[in-house]
């Protein structure tokens, strides 16, 4: 792809999961389009082996937006990182086309294990503010992953994901998260877990009170 044809691109994908861009030369003062215009050109260099340069470059752009994407990471098209502080994106990481990364976001690994140690995220995947996924393993199309949540193991395709270790919380939501850009109305497990409890304990009080008046009326009785 050209460079003309890339940069028209990359202010394309800001400008439509941006509401609060109003024209195109916005978009250049945007860290995400400054960041991956730098990986691009960082990316050529590692693939040619010349990896100082490619460093250089990936440093640069780190130091002008506070993301961090290692040089040897394969992005597809249509990565669009929103506002981007504190994103760091690993070595071995692969992303597919059209995901969206919010500020805070860790694709990291978990160690110093060797070869492909970090996670790999398909096509249309949403990965909200502060979350971390960390590891060798899928996160699979049109998934989201909820905010501070951490993953730590395969994630299918059409799944929602919150928690600490992430959870899955909805499964089959074929819903795409570029277009819903929704990262508030995901599911929270703790709190319908306390709302059972609540309920079961309501339960249990009424049958109390039920059978404290039945004991009650039994003992009148006898006294009669």
């Amino acid at each position: 792809m050209g460079i003309i044809k890339r940069i028209r691109n990359e202010i394309a994908i800001v400008k439509e999961r941006d509401p609060a861009i109003h024209n195109s030369m916005e978009v250049l003062l945007y860290p995400s389009f400054k960041v991956m215009l730098h990986y691009r050109l960082a990316h050529k260099f590692y693939n040619r082996k010349m990896y100082f340069l490619a460093r250089l470059i990936s440093q640069r752009g780190a130091r002008k937006t506070g993301i961090e994407i290692h040089p040897g990471a394969t992005i597809g098209e249509g990565l669009f990182i929103d506002h981007g502080n504190g994103v760091i994106i690993g070595e071995t990481t692969i992303i597919g086309n059209n995901v969206t990364l919010y500020q805070g976001v860790t694709l990291g690994g978990t160690g110093k294990e060797q070869g492909k140690r970090h996670p790999t995220i398909c096509d249309n995947v949403m990965i909200s503010a502060g979350a971390k996924v960390l590891g060798s393993f899928t996160v699979g199309e049109n998934s989201k992953i909820g905010a501070g949540s951490v993953v730590l193991e395969e994630v299918p395709p059409n799944c929602t994901v919150v928690g600490v270790p992430g959870r899955i919380v909805k499964r089959d939501n074929i819903a795409i998260p570029r277009d819903t850009m929704d990262q508030v109305h995901l599911p929270d497990p703790v709190k319908e877990d306390i709302n059972r409890l609540q309920s079961a304990n309501v339960r249990l009080l009424e049958k109390l009170e039920a059978l404290e008046t039945e004991m009650a009326e039994l003992k009148e009785k006898v006294k009669e």
